[in-house]
Formats: structure tokens, sequence, C-alpha cells
């Protein structure tokens, strides 16, 4: 068995586990598989409260979703993104092309892509625009921290768009973004842990050569233009070391962040705690995160 299907073995299992007896909420309404581009895995599902009328303008979050850049879907991160909609946001859950089947810019591609059609599908599905945010955790947060990066940092984008033809939506930016338990100095991961350089080897088409690693390190690429950034690790978090170091950078720029570290006496905080909505600490951070967007609303 290789890499990736254990990956897709063992986090699977743990996911199976911990959503097993979820159901959708009663105060959900969903929109299910609705295609953004031409391949299988090219769909999203949008969660609306049912307590808004349907023509009622909610802010957004997009939810890029995590498992090592080789595994995760939307059905994986339904009930997580529907915690969060019950918080007063209609939410965009995807599904993005898998490594090492599909390797990078593929997934950065299909978060474009996925905005380009929030954009699109503002009026049918009553979006406020005007208030997008995203989340993103593990690889995700490293693919939704990328993206921001390119976004905001015109310099970093010139130089990516030399090897990669990304045609990101004009005068767009999120208002701001939260970023879980995420990897974004890959350079220094790659370099002090074998396994981890294993795995950025099938997220990158060259299997993670010195310059491809740079070319994906949001660390190195913040500028001060990059949105307000809620960062938060845990007590047990294998990527624990990566949040401060990005914290610094955000620092060094003056970007606005708030930065969380969640433990606990009597519990071990894992990788990725806040997707088990049944947890009273995850419940902290997913509250901790949604009132941080509410405070960045555009009125």
């Amino acid at each position: 068995m290789g890499v990736a299907e254990e990956i897709r073995k063992s986090f699977g299992e743990s996911d199976c586990k911990r959503d097993r007896g979820l159901t959708t909420p009663k105060t959900i309404v969903r929109f299910d598989n609705i295609p953004y581009g031409q391949h299988a895995l090219q769909k999203l599902d949008l969660y609306r409260p049912k307590e808004f009328p349907p023509e009622k303008k909610l802010p957004v979050i997009i939810s890029v979703h995590g498992g090592a850049w080789v595994y995760g879907s939307k059905e994986v991160y339904q009930f997580y993104c529907m915690n969060l909609c019950e918080r007063g946001f209609a939410v965009v859950n995807f599904s993005y092309r898998l490594a090492p089947e599909d390797k990078f810019p593929a997934q950065l591609f299909d978060l474009n892509s996925v905005i380009t059609w929030v954009l699109e599908n503002k009026e049918k599905y009553a979006f406020d625009t005007e208030n997008i945010f995203a989340v993103g955790d593990s690889a995700g947060a490293q693919i939704l921290s990328l993206y921001t990066a390119l976004l905001t940092n015109r310099d970093f984008f010139n130089s990516v768009c030399e090897k990669i033809p990304l045609q990101c939506p004009e005068n767009f930016s999120f208002n701001a973004i939260a970023l879980n338990c995420g990897c974004y100095d890959l350079m220094r991961r790659v370099k002090n842990n074998p396994s981890h350089k294993e795995v950025v080897s099938l997220y990158l088409p060259n299997g993670g050569d010195e310059e491809e690693v740079k070319l994906v390190d949001t660390s190195e690429n913040i500028s001060e233009n990059f949105p307000p950034v809620f960062l938060m690790t845990s007590s047990h978090d294998f990527l624990k070391d990566q949040a401060p170091l990005l914290a610094e950078k955000l620092s060094e720029k003056n970007v606005e962040f708030e930065f969380k570290f969640f433990a606990s006496k009597k519990n071990k905080l894992y990788h990725v705690f806040h997707l088990d909505i049944r947890s009273t600490f995850a419940k902290a951070c997913n509250d901790a995160e949604c009132d941080f967007f509410k405070n960045h609303f555009k009125l």
C-alpha cells in the first residue's frame, strides 16, 4: 500500500468514527453536488440557515478541507460546515482534485474556480459578496494561505504566474480568513521531517525540489495587504510549530491577526480537533472564529 492509500485509509476510518451518528440539522437548507468544473471531484455543497428567507443576503464562508493534499472531500466536511452555517453564514463546502492523481496547482485552481462560482451566483443564492470569508485546516490551510498571499502580494503573484497561468477574479479579496492547524513554512517541515517530505513529494509535480517548495511557501510571501487572520493550533497538533512561525511573519508585516492556542489539562487536543462538532473545545474554537469574522463585516 502506498503512502496516499495509507493516509486515505487511516484518515477515513478516523473521520467516520468521529462523525458516526450525525445527520443534517433541521435548521439547515442544503444544496448538494453543484458542479463548478468538469472533473468528477469539482463539486460543491451549499448550506444556508433555514431561519433566513431564500432572498436574504448572507455573508459567505468558503471551506478548504484538509487531508495531506491526498485525502478529503465535501462529504467528510459536511457536518463541520453545517455547524458553521448555524452561526448565520452561507457556507460553501467543496471537494477539490487530489494528489497524487492531480498534483499542484490543481488544488489552487479549484479554489479559484469556487470563488468565481460564488461571485457569479451571488443573485441565485443570495450571497453577500461584500462579506466573503474562508476557513482552511491542515493542507487546506496551506492552500488557502497560499492563494491569499497570491491575491495580496503582486510581486509573488507575478513570479508564480510565470510558472502557472492562474487568473484570479478581478478586485477580489477575503474580508478575513481562519487558518487551523496548518503548514505554512514547508521548507522547514521538509528539511526537518522525512515523512512530511514524502507527502509533499506527492503534492508537487517534480517531487518537491527546493524551487517547488519555495513556490508554495506561504510564510515568506506575506505582505502588508494580507487580510486579517484567525490563526490557531493546539497542544497535541503535530504541526503546532507552524502557527507561531506564521504569527511572526504576520506581525512583521503589521497584519491584523488573532492567535489561539487551545489546550486542556484533561483532554489531548489533537490536529484539527475543531472538526469534532460534539466537542466543547471545537465549539469554543468555531465560535471564536465566526465571531472574528463577524467583527470584519462590511456594512
